[in-house]
């Protein structure tokens, strides 16, 4: 017999700045508590302003962890130390492995209009943290969507569930052949009013829903926007829809390791941290 999923901790929100000034609400990493191994930090960002977001994310540095940028509305550029450049766009997704070092920057690619999405840090295990770096741009008409028969759909950027009786899969399921580890779920969850939808997950994941739109019924207790909640273990997971709904769904295998973070550089000890700092202060983060 399958065991349900219920929620175990609420995380509210936090309206916070990041970049240059970029205005969003941080639920999971708002906290060294506030995290759900692996996964780290959830970001969701989201004004019909342009002094809001025009700044962007200026040239930064990340070490040990990987970030998952999706957009829902507007247009974002990316361009590393490297020289490459991507183009995120409405309904696309980068997925960037950052491990032993990359330097990039974020930039919106519009001055009106909405600017709408969500960054996810998943971190890497200690044997992970300083492979070679790597990351692709995913555009929307890439990813899978799966639509259910009353209404409502699903969005499948990463991994594999049973999804109302039926197997889906995600587009990334590992990068370049190169199996993602932590082996992570990822799900745009659209529901209409008062359907539900029962998803079977690997029962030694850990699972975070995020209600970015409406509210969601898990057990008897429901869930507002702008909440990240944590779910408990188990295998069977039961999402109702109090009115029209959108929610992500995210899932990993743990991966039990110390975590000891300075900003944008999540290592295992704070020697490494140390080092991290000496490496992109000296210009070697990225060839180390």
């Amino acid at each position: 017999m399958m065991t349900n999923r219920s929620i175990s901790r609420i995380i509210p929100a936090q309206a916070t700045s990041d970049g240059a000034g970029v205005k969003l609400k941080r639920s999971l990493g708002q906290s060294n508590n506030a995290r759900h191994d692996p996964f780290l930090l959830l970001d969701e960002f989201f004004s019909n302003e342009p002094a809001n977001y025009l700044a962007g994310f200026p040239s930064h540095p990340h070490r040990g962890f990987e970030t998952v940028t999706y957009m829902l509305d507007g247009h974002m550029l990316h361009e590393d130390h490297l020289g490459n450049k991507g183009h995120l766009k409405g309904g696309g997704v980068q997925w960037m492995t950052a491990g032993r070092g990359v330097i990039h920057s974020e930039m919106p690619q519009q001055d009106t209009g909405r600017m709408r999405g969500f960054q996810l840090w998943i971190n890497l295990p200690a044997a992970e943290k300083m492979r070679p770096a790597h990351y692709e741009d995913i555009p929307a008409n890439k990813i899978p969507r799966h639509q259910f028969t009353n209404g409502g759909e699903a969005i499948l950027i990463a991994g594999q569930c049973q999804l109302n009786g039926e197997s889906v899969r995600g587009y990334i399921n590992g990068l370049d052949g190169q199996n993602l580890s932590t082996d992570p779920l990822y799900i745009d969850l659209r529901l209409k009013a008062g359907q539900s939808s029962h998803i079977i997950l690997p029962a030694a994941h850990n699972a975070v829903v995020y209600v970015y739109e409406g509210e969601a019924q898990i057990g008897e207790q429901v869930l507002p926007s702008t909440i990240s909640a944590l779910l408990s273990q188990g295998e069977e997971l039961s999402i109702t829809a109090s009115d029209d709904t959108r929610l992500l769904l995210l899932a990993a295998r743990p991966i039990g390791e110390a975590i000891v973070q300075y900003g944008p550089f999540v290592m295992n000890t704070r020697d490494e941290i140390e080092q991290a700092m000496r490496d992109y202060r000296d210009g070697v983060l990225t060839s180390v």
